[in-house]
């Protein structure tokens, strides 16, 4: 039996009240999980998914920790664990420097920080339970907390054939454990025209490529040449050399695109990577989100 993966949803302007009925046809069609991006509101998108479902698993992947007070966190996150009756994950992380400088906020030492977070919340009195806390993770050192301190972890943008590094931080008992989430989110392009859908994944994380902890976490991935690329194309200011510089073999490694037939054995790669959630991020090379989804819902029927 094929298994399915969840799949990331993000409310947009205009569009709210139509994500949320897209959010009952996904829970239908028998998809792991829906999951809320750092885009817009994930936590107002993920308490309305919670009251339109009832069995799907809900997530934010992730909410940036500096964006609220841990107190008023720990409430509304422990609120969506008792209406949703236990399908949600809270998925948080430190973000970026720039995306946090746009909102005036100074982060700071993302391991210390994300140590502290995730006790100030357990720390939280009156609130009733909370749910399980999934750490965004990229590096060893983060993966490793979250083992000791979380209910789980979520990639972004992870490499396919460094999983079994980054996943070695794990104890087997760790990893075997249903309750312990792993995920990672998956930019993904579906159309018979390859070389359009990887222009658009490409575009996709160009911008990341911009992020020194991205840089450093695929350079330690194995792709040195590409980062060194990017590097020397950001010191010469030719920011629009940088596409060019991230090759198709780090392209495939990062994210799903071509055929429908491509996409699903690439699916079920991400599963025997060790993922036990891939979550879509997906995108389309001739519409906008909503054509993507129903290019995503076409694999399967």
């Amino acid at each position: 039996m094929t298994q399915l993966p969840a799949i990331s949803l993000a409310a947009v302007p205009g569009r709210r009240l139509r994500t949320i009925e897209l959010a009952k046809d996904i829970e239908q069609r028998g998809f792991q999980g829906i999951f809320g991006p750092s885009l817009g509101d994930s936590l107002s998108l993920c308490t309305a998914v919670a009251l339109a479902t009832s069995d799907i698993m809900i997530g934010t992947s992730i909410t940036p920790i500096y964006t609220r007070n841990v107190t008023d966190f720990a409430q509304t996150a422990a609120f969506l664990h008792e209406v949703s009756e236990g399908r949600f994950r809270f998925g948080v992380g430190v973000s970026h420097a720039p995306a946090m400088s746009r909102m005036g906020i100074t982060p700071g030492k993302p391991l210390g920080d994300m140590r502290q977070f995730v006790a100030d919340m357990q720390a939280t009195p009156r609130v009733g339970e909370l749910p399980p806390i999934v750490l965004a993770a990229l590096r060893d050192k983060m993966i490793q907390l979250a083992q000791e301190i979380g209910g789980g972890m979520v990639f972004a943008n992870g490499v396919r054939s460094y999983m079994a590094h980054s996943l070695g931080n794990l104890s087997s008992e760790t990893r075997a454990r249903q309750d312990f989430f792993i995920g990672n989110m998956i930019p993904t392009c579906i159309s018979e025209d390859r070389e359009a859908a990887a222009a658009v994944n490409r575009k996709t994380l160009t911008s990341y490529a911009f992020l020194p902890n991205y840089r450093n976490y695929w350079r330690a991935a194995g792709y040195e040449e590409e980062m060194n690329g990017v590097e020397a194309a950001l010191a010469d200011k030719d920011y629009d050399r940088v596409p060019s510089c991230l090759s198709d073999r780090w392209l495939a490694d990062t994210t799903l695109y071509g055929s429908a037939s491509e996409v699903r054995e690439g699916i079920e790669a991400w599963f025997d990577a060790g993922i036990k959630t891939p979550i879509i991020v997906p995108s389309s090379a001739s519409g906008g989100q909503m054509q993507a989804i129903q290019e995503f819902f076409d694999l399967w029927d």
